[in-house]
């Protein structure tokens, strides 16, 4: 008997996630493919993810008969290693040849698992290998270091990303191509137990005409698509990038506005953030670092906390903006995130100073912060 193991967060379960497991089940001839959802802990379920319980349902919901969801993980309720993963299929299936499923993207991170040993004396690994198959330098590596082989299982799959559909779904105006790769079923699902959804960020974007919601958007998409790297919390970021512009198409003598106050000489181009973490605060945010994300995310301003940073640059950097210069300052957004915030204030300083526009003092001093700490 042939046992085919796939773990994941399955934060939704998409259709690449599906279409994997089933051709990798195919290929190696499995008797039975069991998915297995990992635990998250309560204070990351927040907002922009799903609790253990619904993920599996949607692993059920999109898997339908193929697959068995198993709650292993979610019943162990703590850091899912796959070492103990494995161990406990082992007991379970003790006659079984059993294979454990992981994306080619995975194989070199698998050399710093925990306890990588131990997963290959239970299991051997499946790797997706896509396109263009994988570095035979990779299964020398693997093969020197572990004394055995991987099984390489053909696949030619989409690029499809979790952390994309959860900012889709938050903002709820997406269109159906971005929500494409659920399973009808799942997104019924998800729109009935309300999952991923930031009410207060969705009273901001119905403050937004249709192409300011646009722009809101693809601010998220580029902002949670850097978090993980910066170990922001999604959460906190997506919150940030939906209610950035919320004052953005608001009158100032609305009655929302009814009690704010703006500093004086404020430059209009910059009046809707203090606006806006204004609003935010009424809609209920109290995180301090969202609401300096939004209150200074058009000037900046000195010292800025690490989610300012990213907002401030997803603003300026998003896909429709196409200033002189934009190319260069997202190849830096990618790789060097404090260097490319020091370009960009010094080139919005070069702008004004060329157009002989006033420069607001918050956008002078954040740039000076910078080199002066820079220089130490």
């Amino acid at each position: 008997m042939k046992v085919l193991i796939f773990g994941g967060s399955f934060d939704p379960v998409h259709s690449e996630h599906v279409r994997m497991a089933l051709a990798a089940k195919s290929h190696l001839g499995a008797d039975k493919l069991i998915v297995v959802p990992s635990y998250t802990a309560p204070h990351k379920r927040s907002g922009a993810c799903a609790l253990g319980e619904d993920r599996a349902e949607m692993l059920r919901l999109a898997f339908g008969g193929e697959a068995e969801v198993s709650d292993l993980e979610l019943r162990a309720a703590g850091t899912s290693y796959t070492y103990l993963t494995c161990r406990a299929f082992a007991e379970r299936f003790p006659s079984a040849e059993l294979y454990f499923l992981v994306g080619g993207d995975m194989l070199e991170d698998f050399f710093s698992w925990r306890e990588p040993e131990d997963i290959l004396r239970h299991v051997r690994l499946a790797v997706c290998a896509r396109e263009k198959g994988i570095d035979p330098r990779l299964r020398e590596k693997f093969s020197a270091r572990f004394g055995t082989d991987y099984a390489e299982v053909p696949f030619v799959g989409g690029e499809v990303s979790s952390t994309e559909l959860r900012v889709a779904i938050a903002f709820r105006g997406a269109t159906e191509t971005d929500l494409g790769p659920l399973d009808g079923a799942v997104l019924d699902y998800i729109g009935k137990k309300e999952l991923y959804r930031l009410p207060a960020g969705e009273r901001g974007l119905a403050l937004e005409k249709p192409s300011r919601r646009a722009h809101s958007y693809r601010v998220a998409r580029l902002a949670c698509a850097r978090a993980r790297s910066l170990r922001l919390p999604e959460r906190q970021v997506l919150l940030a990038a939906m209610l950035h512009d919320c004052a953005k198409n608001l009158d100032p003598a609305s009655p929302l506005l009814e009690g704010f106050r703006s500093e004086e000489g404020v430059p209009a181009p910059v009046w809707h953030q203090f606006a806006g973490a204004y609003l935010a605060e009424k809609f209920g945010v109290d995180d301090q670092a969202i609401l300096d994300a939004i209150r200074y995310h058009a000037s900046g301003r000195e010292d800025m906390t690490p989610l300012g940073k990213l907002i401030f640059l997803a603003d300026l950097l998003e896909p429709s903006r196409t200033f002189e210069g934009v190319e260069e300052l997202r190849a830096l957004f990618w790789s060097d995130l404090e260097r490319c915030l020091r370009e960009s204030f010094a080139r919005q300083l070069r702008y004004l100073s060329g157009q002989g526009e006033p420069i607001f003092g918050l956008t002078q001093r954040a740039y000076d912060w910078i080199i002066a700490h820079e220089n130490g």
